[in-house]
């Protein structure tokens, strides 16, 4: 498979105070879309202005999962005339909000890239009214899902124990590395029966990485393995509003308290240096 490295999008001016974290995989079936909600729940619980943006052009479900009915999507977005801003809607159990994609659909998977850079600057109007952007990606490595994690300004890799899973995510952070991203790589490993499984797995991509990129990706965070995941995506609710003390709502919400810290500092230091 041939990979077309993608350009460095074209983006406003920053000196503002949000901030954009992409959440990536690198394949599907490792918990990216629900870490990405119970993420975005769990710094909206923290007294953040969040945004959940869908940004799977080809699969989108955070509103499946979260049991919406988005009077307006994406979809008019990329394919009408509505304003981005226009397709924001609250998910007033969680005191978040979310631009929805288009569910059940891959019309919007290859958008050009004038189109996604003409996103991106779009995304980045809208969020000088937020704190933090999530930004729930695609799965896979191509152009799209790329070019918008370039965007942002964190990445946050997503993970399991399993070998694919492992390869996957650090041929997303290869890919990634090689189009000229240059932001930091942060790692959650998730759905580990204990916090050990988790630090093996994030040891074996960070030997690699350091072995073969030269860099070495940061620890965010574990989730453990929890019954109750699964039976909050079945009624179609955020774990944290429907098991707020489960095990994998309390890793969330850690890793969301590491997040916004990191956050802080970041602003802090780019303001100094302002």
């Amino acid at each position: 498979m041939t990979f077309v490295p993608v350009s460095a999008p074209t983006l406003i001016e920053p000196g503002r105070s949000s901030h954009l974290v992409a959440i990536a995989s690198g394949k599907g079936g490792v918990g990216k879309t629900w870490l990405a909600i119970t993420l975005a729940h769990a710094l909206a619980r923290a007294g953040t202005r969040t945004l959940l943006f869908d940004g799977d052009l080809g699969l989108a479900n955070v509103d499946v999962q979260l049991g919406l009915m988005p009077p307006r999507d994406l979809g008019g977005v990329l394919s009408g005339p509505l304003p981005l801003a226009d397709a924001v809607i609250p998910y007033v159990d969680g005191g978040f909000d979310v631009i929805a994609g288009h569910s059940g659909s891959g019309l919007l998977a290859n958008q050009p890239q004038a189109q996604i850079e003409w996103l991106i600057e779009r995304l980045r109007a809208v969020a000088e009214g937020y704190d933090h952007i999530i930004l729930d990606l695609g799965a896979g490595l191509d152009r799209n899902v790329r070019q918008l994690s370039l965007a942002a300004d964190t990445c946050i890799v997503v993970l399991t124990n399993e070998p694919t899973s492992l390869t996957d995510a650090y041929a997303f952070i290869k890919m990634r590395q090689r189009d000229g991203g240059d932001g930091p790589i942060n790692v959650v490993v998730n759905m580990v029966a204990a916090a050990r499984e988790g630090q093996t797995a994030f040891r074996a991509l960070q030997k690699a990485c350091e072995s073969f990129l030269k860099l070495s990706p940061s620890l965010l965070g574990i989730v453990r393995r929890d019954a109750k995941v699964r039976e909050s995506i079945r009624n179609q609710m955020s774990i944290l509003s429907r098991y707020p003390n489960a095990l994998a709502a309390l890793d969330v919400e850690l890793i969301a308290t590491k997040l916004a810290a990191r956050s802080a500092c970041n602003f802090t230091a780019s303001a100094a240096g302002a």
